[in-house]
C-alpha cells in the first residue's frame, strides 16, 4: 500500500511514517493488489491532540477513520482498528454487494466469525415543514444523532445531524 503522510500545524518525523506504514501494513491481508492501493494520512495538532484521519479510496468504496487522541502513535493505533473493523464488520455487504466488490477484499472465514448484522426495527415517522433550528430543537429533545424533517420553504426532505465536533451538519435531497 502506497501511504501519503502530511501534517498541519506539525512535523511528520520518519519514525511517525514509519510506524504509520507498519499499522496500516495490517489491511494488505484484506485487500486484493494492495499494491495498488492508496492511502492518504493527514495528521492536526489541535490543543495537545493530535487527530488522525485516514482515508483509503477503493474502486467500489471509500475506507475512512478518523481519530483524536493526546499521542500520534495512539491515534494511528486506534484508527487502524476502525478501519479493520469497518471491513470485517461489512464483509458480507462487500462481497455481496457487486462482483467487483468481491475481486477488492480478500476475506478469510477462520479470521472473520462475525454474524451478519440485519435490520431489527423498522419506523414510519411524521415528517413536519419546520426550519433548521427547530428541526436542531426536535432533535436535541429527543437525544438522537439526526432528525428527519421537510424543509418549510422548498418542502424538500431533509436530514440535520450532529457532527462529531459538536457542530450540525444537514443533508438536503434533491
Amino acid at each position: 500500500m502506497k501511504i501519503t503522510i502530511r501534517g498541519e500545524k506539525g512535523t511528520i518525523t520518519e519514525a511517525m511514517t514509519q510506524y504509520a506504514e507498519e499499522k496500516l501494513g495490517k489491511l494488505d491481508k484484506y485487500l486484493e493488489n494492495s499494491e495498488n492501493v492508496s492511502a492518504t494520512i493527514v495528521v492536526k495538532v489541535r490543543d495537545h491532540n493530535d487527530k488522525v484521519e485516514i482515508t483509503i479510496p477503493l474502486k467500489s468504496y471509500i475506507l475512512r477513520a478518523e481519530e483524536t487522541q493526546e499521542d500520534f502513535y495512539a491515534a494511528i493505533d486506534v484508527a487502524t482498528d476502525v478501519l479493520e473493523r469497518q471491513i470485517r464488520k461489512n464483509k458480507t455487504r462487500l462481497k455481496n454487494h457487486s462482483k467487483k466488490a468481491t475481486k477488492e477484499f480478500i476475506f478469510d472465514d477462520a479470521v472473520v466469525e462475525e454474524e451478519p448484522e440485519v435490520i431489527v426495527k423498522r419506523k414510519i415517522v411524521e415528517v413536519k415543514p419546520m426550519d433548521e433550528e427547530e428541526a436542531i430543537l426536535q432533535m436535541e429533545l429527543l437525544g438522537h444523532q439526526f432528525y428527519l424533517y421537510k424543509d418549510a420553504e422548498s418542502n424538500k426532505p431533509m436530514v440535520v445531524y450532529k457532527r462529531k465536533d459538536g457542530n450540525y451538519g444537514v443533508l438536503e435531497a434533491e
